[in-house]
Order: structure tokens, then sequence, then C-alpha cells
């Protein structure tokens, strides 16, 4: 590996060598963000392959590719050829090569977005599988993945984060661990050593509420009251600054009997501004609105500026038609709910979304979105959630904007030393 000392902990140690006691078949390793866990299942499931197998296919899923690529891979392959491999990717095959000592294998790159993904991985034949990020991939493509392992002496790796106790992959794998034969590996950030302290205190300070306890302490635990509890309308809301906005954007939730609601988003410098809202309640007025009077509303909404893109809720397809014949630049939004709640979440603490004073309807669904508890905290109350939505669907896509997104945070390396490799 040359100059250059990778830096390890006790339980990442535990598992880089856990394949080896033939009485497991799978491992499990959930708890904190940034703890570790990732990079040193993927060493470890590489270095297993190459040493058991040979012209065998195996499988790397995530939430999607560009995850995949970017959580696991971009770190980890420059580490793999330092330990002498030889790896070559394809990207447009989405595969990857691996010779090491005289052994060749493939691992092919999936991912497991939504319950159509699992038709991706469906015929395959795979002597191992790691699923990275598993509790945000549907059942149906985790399950479709496990029955490809056919291979005598196949194995499976999972990792992720703690979503809510009722998570079917809580309840079917890490509570049933040991049933499974399947050895559990419970991190925390302390078991990163390339973590220094002062960016675990950042992290640490980053999160309240059901945040904290899941991404930080790694608990399974149930969401309770508001999801945004963090924000006090009255403190955090602001006059939007003035003077001439960069970039402006619209967000969409399209509604005809349910209520409809626009935000107007503009960007100056780094941080961008929920300057003023459409909010559109049939039930109140009485009266439904057509395509072509909201896109008539979204055009007196963008009020003559230049509109970057127009950010619509996916199921809305006759609307988006109706917003292009006007010449608006529309994209589908992503619906993935909790992960728009978590980067949301982020945006809003750290000051690169702001609400505006004027936004009112926004403001007061904020205050009255709570989880619904009979999901055992896993979803939202679908109800006071429309500018709520459509405040999502703006953060995921300015998350997905550069290096694959505000969430996927940076860490500085550094910090103690346990163990070289």
């Amino acid at each position: 590996m040359g100059s250059k000392k990778l830096t390890l902990s006790p339980k990442q140690v535990r598992v880089l060598t856990w394949w080896e006691d033939e009485g497991w078949e799978a491992v499990i390793c959930d708890g904190a963000i940034r703890s570790g866990k990732t990079f040193s299942m993927g060493l470890s499931f590489f270095l297993w392959a190459q040493n058991r197998f040979s012209g065998r296919q195996f499988g790397l899923c995530g939430k999607t590719i560009g995850s995949l690529r970017r959580n696991l891979l971009a770190e980890l392959v420059p580490c793999l050829r330092r330990l002498g491999m030889s790896v070559r990717e394809r990207r447009s095959e989405n595969l990857l090569t691996v010779r090491w000592k005289g052994r060749e294998n493939r691992f092919v790159l999936f991912g497991g977005r939504d319950e159509s993904s699992a038709a991706l991985i469906q015929g395959s034949t795979l002597a191992g599988v790691l699923l990275d990020e598993t509790a945000l991939m549907p059942r149906s493509f985790v399950e479709q993945a496990i029955a490809r392992c056919s291979v005598p002496g196949s194995r499976l790796w999972f990792n992720c984060n703690p979503e809510g106790p009722r998570h079917w992959f809580y309840q079917e794998w890490v509570l049933r661990a040991e049933e499974r034969r399947a050895l559990r590996l419970r991190f925390t950030m302390e078991d990163n050593p390339a973590l220094s302290p002062q960016i675990r205190e950042r992290y640490e300070r980053a999160y309240e509420g059901v945040f904290y306890q899941r991404f930080v302490l790694g608990e399974w635990t149930a969401a309770q009251g508001r999801v945004y509890d963090f924000f006090d309308p009255e403190r955090d809301a602001e006059d939007p600054p003035e003077g001439p906005f960069r970039r402006w954007r619209i967000s969409v939730d399209y509604g005809t009997a349910n209520p409809a609601s626009f935000g107007l988003w503009g960007e100056r410098n780094g941080v961008w501004h929920r300057v003023e809202e459409f909010y559109y309640d049939s039930r109140r007025t009485g009266r439904q609105r057509t395509d072509a009077e909201y896109a008539g509303d979204l055009a007196d909404l963008a009020g003559g500026r230049e509109i970057q893109r127009v950010i619509v809720d996916p199921s809305a397809a006759s609307f988006m038609e109706a917003l292009r014949r006007r010449g608006f630049q529309v994209v589908r939004a992503d619906n993935a709910v909790s992960d728009g709640i978590r980067v949301t979440a982020d945006l809003l603490r750290s000051g690169r979304m702001r609400i505006g004073r004027g936004c009112r309807d926004c403001l007061r669904e904020m205050e009255l979105y709570c989880w619904d508890e009979r999901s055992g905290g896993d979803a939202p109350r679908k109800e006071h959630d429309h500018a709520m939505d459509e405040m999502r669907y703006f953060a995921m896509d300015l998350a997905a904007e550069g290096s694959g997104g505000f969430a996927a945070m940076s860490v500085e390396r550094g910090g103690e030393r346990r163990r070289r490799f």
C-alpha cells in the first residue's frame, strides 16, 4: 500500500475478519453516520471475494448507482489498488472487474431506488451481495438480491443507518440476526478513527430529536411530534434580503381536490430564500382550478423573473406539459419522503435554505407537520403537507446538484490511531 497507512478500529477489524468464521452467513453493520462501517465493510467484501472465489459474479447495491459510487467506491477503489488489486471499471455497464493473486471476479452495480428495481437484479446468479443503505431500499429489491446468492459459500453483507423500530429490516434481520446466522455489529462515531473529536462534535451539534437519536446515537427509534421541531417560525423566519438574486426556481405540489402549493426560491451568496408562494385550497374556495389556470398562477408567481427550472410533483404529468407549453424548463421531483425530510432538515439547519416571513402557508404547515405514530415514526402524517412536499422537492433537487448532494457531507481525515492494516 506504499507509505500510506490505513488506521482501523477494533470493530472495523472485526468486520474485516468475520467471514473467516464459517458459522456466519451474513453480517449486519448498523448505527451512526460517519462511523466507518461502509468503508470497512466494502474492503472486507472485496478481500473475501478475491480470497474465496475466481470467475464469479457479485452484486454491489446502493439506493442509486450514483450514491453507491459516491459513498463506497470513490474511497474504496484507490485503497484496493494500493493493496495490489487490478480494478477496471466499465461505467456504461456498471461493472467492475477485479484481479488479485491470479483470481478474477466481476462486481455488478445495482440501484435499489423503488419497487421496480427488483427486476434489474432478477435472473442474476451471485456468489455474494453487499447492500449499502439497506434500510432505504424497497423490501422487494433486498429480498430479490438475497435470492440471487445461490453459489455455494455465498455470503450477505448489509449496512445502514437506523430508521423506525417498525421498519421491516429491523424486524426481520436486525432483531433476528442470530436466528439468521448473521453477525450484527452496531457502530458509533467512536468506531471511526478517521473522525477527529472536533468533527464528531460538529455532527453531534448538527442534529436534534429523532435525527440525533438515529444518526448520532445509532438507535432504531420512533419519531414523535413535529417533523421540523428545531424550526421556530417566530425565531427562524426572516425577510428576504434586499437586492438582486442570482438564480430563481419554483417548486410545485400539484392538487385539484387537495391544495396546490408553489414556492418561489431565489439564490444569493449560496443561500436559497423562499421569497414568495402561491397556495390554493379548492375545498376552502369551493372551486377547482384547471391546469391552464394553475400555469397562469405560476407565471404570475414568477413575475417575469428568469426561472431556471420548475420542480414539479412527479404525478402531475398534465400540469408539467402545460408549463412546458408556456416555455418553462420542467423537471420531475424526487419524491423519496424519508430522504427528502432528512435533506430538508439539513439544509434548514445549515442555513442554506431560509423561509421568508411572507410565506404564511409554508410556515403554518411547518408548525402542524407531524410524524404519524401509527407508522412507528417512519412517515409523516398525510395532512398539512402540501407546502412541505414541494419544499422537500426543492431540497432534493438542490441536494442532487453538486457532487451528489448536500446531504453527502465531507469529513476531515485524521484522528487517533488504533490499528494499522
